[in-house]
This record gives C-alpha cells, sequence and structure tokens, in this order.
C-alpha cells in the first residue's frame, strides 16, 4: 500500500488551490479532489486558464498569421517556435475550442505534417507544403498527437493518421536486434540508432495514454503494452542492461514543463495512470517521494525559464505543477498498490 503521507495534507491542497495559477487549480480539483466537470467551480477554473495567467500571455504573443516565431522555423526555434507553444498550451489545460488555437494547430498540421507517413518533421517541404518526411521525428509525433488530442482533434483523419504511424513505427526494442532499415529508420541516429530512443518512447506513450480508453485501438493498447514493459525493463530511469547505473542522471530532477526531454515522475505518471502495477516501479517511487520537502511539497529543478516566450514558477523554489503531479503519481501507484 502507499505510505500514508503520500496524502497531502489541507494545507498542501489549499495551496495548490490558490487563484493565481488557473491550470493547477483546475487540475487539482478535477484529479486530486474528483470533483466533475459540470462542477461550477471546475467550470470557473477552467474558464479562469484562458483568462489569466500564461495560457493569454502565450496566445498574445502570436504573429498576425497565427503562428509564433518564423515561417518555418516552428521546431528548430527551440523553445519559442509554434511547435513549443502548442506543448505548453496543451499541458497547461488551454481550451481547444479556442480560434486562435484551432488557428496554431491547423498551421502545424500544415506545415509540420508529412503528408504521405502522417509523422511530424522538423522542417517544412520546400514546395507544396507539409513536413518534410526525411526530418520526422518520434517525439515531435508524440508530442504534436498529445496536444491535438487534448484540443479535442481525436476525430480529425489527420490525427488518427499520425497515431497510426506511432502505432507502425515507434520502436520499444532494447539493443538486442539489429535496427530496422527503410523510412522513417535511415535518419537521426539519434531518434533511431541500435537502441530505441527513450524520448520517443515517452512521447509516444504520452500520446498513446491521452486517447481515451475506449477509443484505443487494438494497435494502439499493443503499442501501450510494449512501451510499459520497455520502461519497466529500465525500472524507469536505469539501464536496463546494468541496473546499477542511471540512465540519464538529469531525469532525477523534475521540471515542467519538459518539451521533448523527460523526467522519472514524467514516465511514472504515464505508467501511474495506465493502471500498470509492476515491483520495478518501486525504486522510482521512492525517487519522487525522496524528493519532497518538509513541508510536503516538491521544488522546480529543471526549468526552461529564459529560453521560452514566457517563463513557468521559478527553479530551486517550491512548484505548485511538480507537486501536482508528484501527488497524482503517488496516489495511483497507491491505489494498486505499489510500493
Amino acid at each position: 500500500m502507499g505510505e500514508a503521507n503520500d496524502t497531502p495534507s489541507d494545507e498542501i491542497i489549499g495551496w495548490l488551490l490558490e487563484e493565481e495559477n488557473p491550470s493547477v487549480r483546475h487540475l487539482a480539483l478535477t484529479k486530486l479532489l474528483r470533483r466533475p466537470e459540470s462542477d461550477a467551480e471546475v467550470m470557473r477554473a477552467k474558464k479562469r486558464i484562458m483568462e489569466e495567467g500564461i495560457v493569454p500571455r502565450v496566445l498574445a504573443l502570436r504573429n498576425d498569421e497565427g503562428y509564433w516565431g518564423t515561417k518555418g522555423e516552428f521546431y528548430t526555434d527551440k523553445y519559442r517556435g509554434s511547435v513549443w507553444q502548442l506543448l505548453i498550451l496543451a499541458e497547461l489545460g488551454a481550451d481547444g475550442a479556442d480560434p486562435a488555437i484551432r488557428e496554431a494547430c491547423e498551421y502545424l498540421l500544415a506545415s509540420s505534417q508529412d503528408r504521405e507517413g502522417m509523422g511530424f518533421s522538423a522542417y517544412e517541404r520546400a514546395k507544396g507544403g507539409g513536413g518534410l518526411p526525411s526530418y520526422v521525428i518520434p517525439c515531435l509525433t508524440g508530442n504534436m498527437v498529445f496536444s491535438m488530442l487534448h484540443f479535442g482533434l481525436g476525430e480529425d483523419a489527420r490525427i488518427q493518421a499520425a497515431v497510426e504511424w506511432i502505432c507502425e513505427y515507434q520502436r520499444f526494442d532494447d539493443g538486442d536486434s539489429e535496427p530496422p532499415r527503410g523510412e522513417p529508420y535511415d535518419r537521426y541516429s539519434m531518434c533511431w540508432g541500435r537502441h530505441s530512443c527513450h524520448m520517443g518512447v515517452v512521447k509516444s506513450m504520452k500520446a498513446l495514454s491521452a486517447i481515451p480508453p475506449r477509443a484505443r485501438s487494438e494497435k494502439a493498447r499493443t503499442a501501450l503494452a510494449a512501451g510499459a514493459e520497455y520502461l519497466l525493463a529500465h525500472h524507469i530511469f536505469k539501464k536496463s542492461h546494468d541496473l546499477s547505473s542511471i540512465s540519464k542522471p538529469g531525469w532525477l530532477k523534475f521540471g515542467f514543463p519538459l518539451m521533448y526531454q523527460t523526467d522519472v515522475l514524467e514516465i511514472l505518471g504515464i505508467l501511474a495512470e495506465l493502471g500498470v502495477s509492476d515491483a520495478r516501479m518501486s525504486e522510482a517511487v521512492q525517487v519522487v517521494r525522496e524528493a519532497r520537502d518538509r513541508d510536503g511539497r516538491w521544488s522546480m529543478r529543471n526549468s526552461y525559464n529564459g529560453k521560452t516566450l514566457v517563463d513557468v514558477e521559478k527553479k530551486g523554489k517550491p512548484s505548485k505543477w511538480i507537486t501536482l503531479r508528484a501527488l497524482r503519481a503517488l496516489r495511483a501507484c497507491a491505489s494498486f498498490g505499489a510500493k
């Protein structure tokens, strides 16, 4: 069973419910207090996401043509281009029905999505539009599918095709066999090398888990199961072929947003929300618990502040976002007995 102090105090809940961060307030109401979306307080918090705080500030920085930054640099302008702003808006719970967000989605679908394979590319074709096939990236595809599913585009044929791309091409192997060849594997060794890319796996899992369970295809369920086993083989943050070694020490420093990177908390949260229960999660659970301070909060230890258009909280200080995500992951683990 989960430890007793995994249950947040009334003081922590009150802190998360403060009005100054409507995104955290909305998620705390719905995910921690389990209030329905029809609840008047929940509806008010959701409405305020679009009116106050980071979301309206990000939206106000779009140019007259409906995107952020320089045309064609939607991905390569890190972390100020349209890809990154759309991801941040999705993470913050922005309303996908907002015309500005729909316009931004259409811009990326027209400029980044490869019109043949339907994955998302870092570059636009010089002629004809659409993403350049040779620069389709798995973590980018996962992030964009996650974002557009959040914005309500799950029934859009283009997003369904992108989900199919993930199910067809995302690798979950552990370096035990020869890597596949041909498109899209013959480019970007960092993404398609001998060993599956951790970030590609995590962002693909994040995208597929955003599909409502009843709407997941058999292919999506199979991919989620393969991805979960891949992450469990690594005990979430270790080298699968040497479990005494940490894959990426930076994964122990929790941050938000994470862009194309990941950390222990994001991975544990994805698995926990999927209902995965496995003893190989226990070390990650302990990492999360040990990062909590004496007041029951978690701090922001990894940040993109200064690189993004709008800063999110303060590095080195108690973080509502990290605390919320940690409490959600620990609650989910406790519900199925992960220790």
